[in-house]
């Protein structure tokens, strides 16, 4: 498991890099749209954001130490070997994963909301189908060799620092799929549903 430490912190640390060379101030939860009497976008403005949360267990001292400074910015309860045996075991950490998980209802135009709760990066990234993400070791301990071809467009601003909020996203008509273009087992799959 030691061999895998280096590559690991060398990739982390380059997408930790990334996000950081991009301005990560939080965003502040967006108002809801406003609309014209009726329909969908009147139903979703009285609905409110849909919220997401993004949620890690991260541990400072571990981390930062395998990974590199301000890998991990608040007190968690893993350390980095309980992570990496749980990844390698199980092919998902169950305390890196998104809140409500698996599968979200909303309203069409109703705004998705992610949160990032955790103490590490993520993403938040709409994907056409599930896949890998842009740290080698996690997608091969993972199961997820396929890179989803969105995670390899990620601009600076795709990354959500701890503390952050993305609220880019809407819901649409049918079945939209998102996850953690870090750790590609966070996942959750969003239906939009009319008024």
């Amino acid at each position: 498991m030691r061999r895998f430490v280096p590559v690991l912190a060398a990739v982390a640390l380059a997408a930790i890099q990334l996000a950081c060379s991009a301005d990560l101030t939080p965003v502040a939860p967006p108002t809801a749209p406003t609309a014209s009497r009726g329909g969908v976008a009147a139903a979703s403005a009285q609905l409110g954001p849909r919220r997401i949360e993004i949620l890690d267990a991260c541990d400072p001292t571990s981390f930062n130490a395998a990974i590199g400074a301000g890998t991990c910015a608040r007190p968690g309860g893993m350390s980095f070997d309980q992570f990496i045996a749980q990844l390698t075991k199980h092919g998902s950490v169950g305390a890196w994963t998104f809140a409500p998980a698996n599968n979200v209802t909303g309203r069409e135009g109703q705004v998705l909301l992610a949160i990032n709760r955790g103490g590490e990066v993520h993403t938040f990234t709409e994907v056409e189908e599930f896949g890998g993400g842009i740290v080698p070791l996690l997608n091969t301990l993972s199961g997820n060799t396929i890179v989803a071809p969105e995670c390899l467009a990620l601009a600076p601003d795709d990354f959500i620092p701890p503390g952050g909020s993305d609220s880019d996203d809407e819901v649409e008509s049918g079945t939209e799929k998102y996850q953690c273009c870090i750790h590609p087992w966070m996942r959750v799959t969003v239906t939009g549903r009319g008024s």
